[in-house]
């Protein structure tokens, strides 16, 4: 799976966000949107690249994700374990920690959760 641009990662947050919609809807559901025309063009290319659907509805078009949110996530943290913590999700886990982006609470958390899973 390819890594989208801060600008296609922005739009396909709308679409996830929407659910699917025309082109006005993830507008609409974007904080600081740029031009209509941008959008329509970045929802374009996210469509050449797999992640959007769409579907011909009178004069326009229907798009929805090809792709969910989740599978992104998985794919996109695969690589930062990979790139940044030597495929070692102790070490990222770790490295949130040291920085105190993490809680003791969290991590308790985390712990408990891991645990329930087993």
């Amino acid at each position: 799976m390819e890594k989208l641009s801060p600008a296609e990662e922005e739009v396909m947050q709308a679409i996830w966000h929407t659910g699917g919609g025309f082109i006005r809807d993830f507008v609409s559901a974007m904080k600081a949107p740029p031009a209509y025309t941008t959008v329509a063009s970045t929802v374009k290319n996210l469509e050449r690249k797999g992640f959007v659907r769409s579907k011909r509805m009178a004069n326009s078009y229907w798009y929805q994700p090809a792709i969910s949110i989740e599978a992104y996530q998985r794919n996109h943290f695969s690589h930062i374990a990979k790139d940044y913590f030597s495929n070692s999700y102790k070490e990222m886990v770790s490295f949130f920690a040291q920085e105190q982006k993490i809680s003791p609470e969290e991590l308790k958390e985390i712990i408990a959760m891991i645990e329930q899973k087993k």
